[in-house]
């Protein structure tokens, strides 16, 4: 299977990144705001990091494959698909004035390693770079030192853009127009790179009207999927992920948890503040847990049939999963200020590669002693850099297959 991921904690074989480039220097004060991030990375050390991160992958079994290369070995399969490509993200970009569109499609055949061309359409395009000749009034208004195409500084956040569910994906319409272009690198990879061509079943796309975001799906088990209602998840598009999944011959998943969390950007989304790290383990932030409104979606013949569910998180856990006892880890233990402190680092955004083996930011040691203390390997990674986009190991990590 070119996908396969039943689990939130089984043995993680193969899993996809991005490692930060050139997009995080294009990051101003003055677009901060709208680019989504709260302040700006140093890319050497953010880097640094994230190469770190690869390597405790590696070193514990995971083949690590990047978005940047498997774009790149798309496009490069034909001509026609690449100016296709290029064409279709100008477009996305909001770029529309013919002088415009035909100097950035100069730039970008003027590289010829595809590799770099996919990392400059990432990293944004000033419009001292074009090289613009025109005399028209359009042209002599424009600052050399702005951008006519944004950066895209979120890729590093790989569980975004698509999520892999069983051994298909969702492919995602995201809540901000600046994000919603980083889909088409996915989709651009599973229509069209050998590996994924023709093998890969969609249960959302990318130009449905509702928005969802990777983050707020998890994979519970093979028959039993969560996703957050969440500031970056509607619910209309779970209700349509929902039929879809249900309506797909080759998915095994029966029932989605429908779990409504603040609407915050401290709670952006469901794995940012509920992470499953073992059988019966959770890593959880304390608000989670009450009011807890979680609703049960369940095929009934043609129909959908949604019923709210009562009791705790714990109980509804231990049904669905099957499990007699979950233990719920609250972030930062029941020190108010570690628990707000280390929620704001994605002290609840683990990533667990195998049963009760996760990979966990550094920074967030009361959390990770807790975790410790209650049987799990806690593997570190340094997050000092990439910790200032708000995302954890979890966000910042695709699996595209687990064992079974």
């Amino acid at each position: 299977m070119a996908i396969n991921v039943k689990s939130e904690i089984k043995p993680l074989k193969k899993v996809l990144l991005h490692r930060p480039g050139k997009e995080l220097l294009n990051l101003t004060p003055d677009t901060l705001e709208r680019l989504l991030f709260d302040d700006i990375p140093f890319l050497k050390v953010a880097q640094a990091e994230h190469d770190t991160f690869a390597k405790i992958l590696k070193e514990n079994g995971v083949e690590v494959v990047y978005l940047e290369d498997l774009a790149a070995e798309t496009i490069g399969q034909c001509p026609d698909l690449k100016k296709q490509f290029l064409e279709q993200f100008i477009t996305e970009g909001g770029v529309l004035v013919p002088e415009y569109r035909e100097a950035l499609m100069k730039l970008f055949d003027s590289y010829s390693d595809n590799k770099e061309l996919i990392l400059k359409t990432m990293e944004g395009v000033k419009y001292g770079e074009l090289n613009l000749t025109s005399d028209s009034l359009i042209s002599r208004l424009n600052d050399d030192s702005e951008l006519i195409l944004d950066p895209m500084p979120n890729l590093y956040f790989t569980r975004d853009p698509f999520a892999s569910i069983g051994n298909g994906v969702s492919l995602n319409r995201m809540y901000s127009i600046t994000r919603n272009r980083e889909t088409i690198y996915a989709d651009y990879i599973f229509k069209h790179h050998p590996e994924y061509k023709g093998k890969v079943p969609y249960f959302y796309e990318r130009d449905n009207q509702f928005h969802i975001e990777g983050g707020d799906i998890l994979n519970l088990n093979d028959k039993v999927l969560a996703i957050g209602i969440s500031q970056r998840t509607q619910a209309a598009a779970i209700d349509q992920i929902a039929k879809n999944i249900f309506a797909a011959n080759d998915s095994s998943i029966n029932t989605v948890l429908a779990f409504k969390i603040p609407e915050t950007r401290a709670f952006m989304h469901l794995d940012t503040v509920f992470t499953q790290i073992d059988y019966d383990k959770f890593t959880i932030h304390p608000n989670i847990m009450g009011p807890l409104e979680v609703h049960e979606i369940k095929k009934n013949g043609d129909n959908i049939e949604v019923k709210l569910l009562t009791g705790t998180l714990k109980s509804i856990l231990e049904k669905y999963l099957e499990v007699p006892d979950v233990k719920l880890i609250k972030c930062g233990g029941e020190d108010r200020i570690a628990a707000e402190r280390e929620q704001w680092n994605d002290g609840s955004n683990t990533l667990c590669i195998a049963p009760g083996v996760i990979v966990v930011y550094e920074r967030n040691d009361v959390t990770n002693e807790l975790l410790r203390q209650a049987g799990l390997k806690v593997l570190e990674m340094p997050s000092a850099e990439l910790s200032r986009g708000r995302g954890g190991p979890r966000c910042m990590s695709m699996p595209l297959v687990r064992e079974d």
